[in-house]
């Protein structure tokens, strides 16, 4: 069979990883714990380094379907475990403004706690100033983590909660703050912003929890007299070097609640670029994915693509019609050991993808076998964008520091992929990166 190679390689790909022992918990705990420790080494500890933040937020969450649940206030409670990176001699700390990173944990009540219950979140974020390194009234927390809600949907119990249908999700948070006050160890601020859980499509439903929240919080342990003078740009010389960095990764979506079984989605991926000031990446990439669940409908002959109806002619080479290519272009925020990475692409062939949105996209509830009066997904303007855009969110963890600009390096990492923004699958991934010399 022509793409016979391909299909063999995809299966040992999947043994490779489980030998690996990539477990997703794992990974995800490795993960996030990495962005709250690693990326806050210092060569120079003083006092109040450390701090703690406690912060109560309050706000509204959008109903995520019709008929959802009643709900109150969205209120929460969250403590976040940081540090100043202010002695970090490290470039990414200069580059990068000297911001604050730690990990938060946190409790989130919904309103509603025999439907909605709680959200227990572990939260590794990183605060920027958003006017440069000597104001810092202004500031803006990123955080990506993930979630434990106690309640979830369930078909007989709880049908009208559509938000999740796992316990365990992806959390994301933005934030921005503003200091009303500062004495020598506590500052005192208010802010506000956006909150999102959802278990990257993993299990439908999964329509996600958005809430746009207020907080007030105090950063104690904020004495300045404890601070060393910080590094300036005359301690560093800008930097520029090539890299070219391989990938394969394995992930696990689902296809309708019909399909709602876990299959895997596996990924070959190469990309190039230049590494800047050992802070900075951005590239261009090409990528190639196979979805088991469209293979699978495929080849099983489902309704859709059973003959005189409208995908029949997928089955004339099912494994590449269960495929995905991708031209990509990425961006990574490098704090030494831990990778942000962000990616958009155009999606140049993915022709299962319309199954997906016909089956999903129709009326509701839409069953295995299609009646052809069935109400399908309309291909409309906004079916285009997402199977045109492809974009990607994650961390990834090098087994050595940036900082020292290493010619060989490996990293483990953990993202989001979507489709303009509406998950795709989750995905793990190895990965290794070439460092050409620079200037």
């Amino acid at each position: 069979m022509k793409y016979e190679c391909t299909f063999k390689f995809l299966k040992f790909q999947k043994k490779l990883f489980l030998a690996l022992s990539m477990k997703t918990t794992t990974t995800i705990v490795f993960l996030l714990i990495s962005i709250g420790l690693c990326a806050q080494r210092t060569d120079n500890e003083s006092v109040f380094t450390n701090f703690i933040t406690p912060e109560f937020v309050a706000g509204t969450t959008a109903e995520s379907n019709s008929n959802f649940p009643e709900k109150s206030t969205t209120l929460g409670m969250f403590v976040n475990f940081g540090k100043f990176q202010k002695t970090n001699t490290q470039e990414w700390a200069y580059r990068l403004g000297f911001p604050k990173t730690g990990i938060a944990v946190g409790v989130v009540d919904y309103g509603n706690s025999e439907f909605l219950g709680q959200a227990y979140t572990l939260l590794p974020n990183v605060e920027f100033n958003i006017l440069g390194r000597s104001r810092r009234s202004f500031t803006m927390n990123v955080g990506l983590g993930g979630s434990y809600f106690n309640k979830k949907f369930d078909a007989v119990d709880n049908p009208l909660n559509q938000a999740v249908s796992t316990h365990l999700t992806w959390t994301c948070r933005i934030f921005f703050l503003y200091k009303m006050y500062e004495s020598e160890t506590i500052q005192w601020r208010i802010g506000g912003g956006y909150l999102h859980h959802s278990n990257g499509h993993t299990r439908f439903p999964n329509n996600g929890y958005n809430s746009i929240l207020g907080s007030i919080s105090a950063i104690i342990g904020t004495k300045k007299a404890a601070y060393p003078s910080e590094k300036t740009s005359t301690d560093f010389q800008k930097t520029a070097q090539y890299y070219i960095s391989p990938r394969v990764g394995i992930g696990s979506n689902i296809l309708s609640l019909v399909y709602n079984d876990k299959k895997e989605v596996y990924t070959v991926a190469l990309s190039a670029g230049k590494q800047l000031n050992k802070t900075f990446k951005v590239g261009l990439g090409f990528s190639y994915h196979y979805y088991e669940h469209y293979y699978d409908y495929i080849i099983q002959n489902e309704s859709l693509v059973q003959e005189g109806r409208e995908f029949a002619n997928l089955k004339d080479q099912p494994t590449w019609s269960a495929s995905n290519l991708t031209l990509f272009a990425e961006g990574e925020f490098l704090l030494n050991h831990v990778g942000l990475t962000f990616m958009i692409g155009a999606n140049i062939h993915k022709p299962a993808y319309d199954i997906d949105w016909r089956i999903n996209q129709g009326w509701d509830n839409t069953p295995r076998d299609i009646p052809e009066e069935w109400m399908l997904g309309e291909y409309n303007s906004k079916y285009k964008l997402k199977k045109a855009i492809a974009t990607k969110l994650g961390l990834r963890y090098y087994l050595f520091g940036n900082e020292h600009s290493p010619t060989h390096n490996i990293f483990a990492g953990a993202a989001i992929n979507a489709n303009l923004g509406q998950a795709d699958f989750t995905e793990f991934s190895l990965g290794y990166v070439y460092l050409l010399p620079g200037k």
